[in-house]
C-alpha cells in the first residue's frame, strides 16, 4: 500500500437537482523579465524555478479536471511546472485567448512606477484606470470582463458538472470574481490575486436558477505547509509592490 497522502480536495455540499461546475483559477508564476514595465498581453515568460510552490498547488487541485490556459506562454509554463512537480498531466491543455490578460495597448512597455506616478489617484479602481476607461489602442477592464464572462458562460455549458482548472492572469481572475459576485466587475477589482495562488468559484445551476458560490480566493497553499523560517513564496518584484497588476 502506498504511503503517499491522497490529494486534498475541498468538498462543499451540492443540493439535489443542482449541477456544480467548479472553477479552479491559478494565476501564472511571477514574471521577472519585464524590466519594471507594464506588460499586459506582452507574451513574456515567468519564473517556475520554485518546485515547492507547484507541489503545494498541485495538492489542492482536483484530478480528472478539464484544463484551460490563456494563449500567453506564462500560463503554459505555469501549467507545465505543476505537472513537472508531480501532478498527473492531463490529456490536453486547451488554449483560450478570451482568458488572456487585459490588452493595455500603448501602456505596455511603459515604466510601471512612472505610469502610476503620473495618474490621478483613483480610489475604488485598484487597477490601471477606471473600469470603463480603455488603454489607448487597447482594452478597458470592462472589455476584459465581458470577454472573460463570455468564455466562462460557454465553458460552463460545454463542461457542466466538471472541475475546470484555468491557468490565467490577475485581471482575468478578478473579472471572474466580479461575475461570481453578481455580475459586478468593479467588485472583482477589490481582491488581491497573487502569483500561483488558487481561487475557487463554483457555478451552481438547476432547472430554474443559476448562481455562484465562492469557496476560496487567493489561496496560497505553499504557505500553509511552510515552517516559520522557510516560507516559500514567489518572492521578487512581481509581488513586492501592489502596482504590479498584469
Amino acid at each position: 500500500m502506498s504511503n503517499e497522502a491522497a490529494p486534498f480536495v475541498a468538498q462543499h455540499a451540492v443540493p439535489t437537482g443542482v449541477v456544480a461546475t467548479r472553477w479552479w483559477w491559478v494565476r501564472h508564476a511571477p514574471v521577472r523579465e519585464d524590466g519594471g514595465c507594464i506588460y499586459g498581453q506582452t507574451d513574456i515568460g515567468c519564473d517556475t524555478s520554485d518546485r515547492i510552490i507547484f507541489e503545494a498547488v498541485g495538492k489542492i487541485l482536483p484530478r480528472g479536471a478539464v484544463w484551460y490556459a490563456s494563449n500567453l506562454k506564462r500560463t503554459h509554463q505555469t501549467a507545465d511546472a505543476i505537472w513537472s512537480a508531480g501532478f498527473p498531466k492531463p490529456p490536453s491543455l486547451q488554449q483560450e485567448a478570451a482568458l488572456a490578460e487585459q490588452h493595455l495597448g500603448e501602456w505596455q512597455g511603459l515604466n510601471r512606477a512612472a505610469f502610476f506616478a503620473s495618474r490621478p489617484a483613483a480610489v475604488g479602481s485598484y487597477w490601471f484606470a477606471p473600469i470603463d476607461d480603455p488603454a489607448p489602442g487597447g482594452e478597458s477592464f470592462l472589455d476584459l470582463y465581458n470577454r472573460v464572462r463570455g468564455a466562462i458562460e460557454r465553458i460552463n455549458t460545454e463542461h457542466a458538472g466538471k472541475d475546470v482548472i484555468a491557468v490565467a492572469h490577475g485581471g482575468t481572475i478578478k473579472a471572474a470574481i466580479g461575475l461570481a459576485l453578481g455580475n459586478q466587475p468593479e467588485k472583482g477589482l477589490a481582491f488581491t490575486i497573487d502569483n500561483c495562488s488558487v481561487t475557487r468559484l463554483d457555478h451552481l445551476a438547476s432547472a430554474d436558477h443559476s448562481g455562484w458560490r465562492v469557496p476560496m480566493v487567493n489561496q496560497q497553499p505553499w504557505i500553509a505547509g511552510a515552517s516559520p523560517n522557510a516560507m516559500h513564496q514567489p518572492a521578487g518584484p512581481e509581488i513586492a509592490t501592489a502596482s504590479k497588476l498584469a
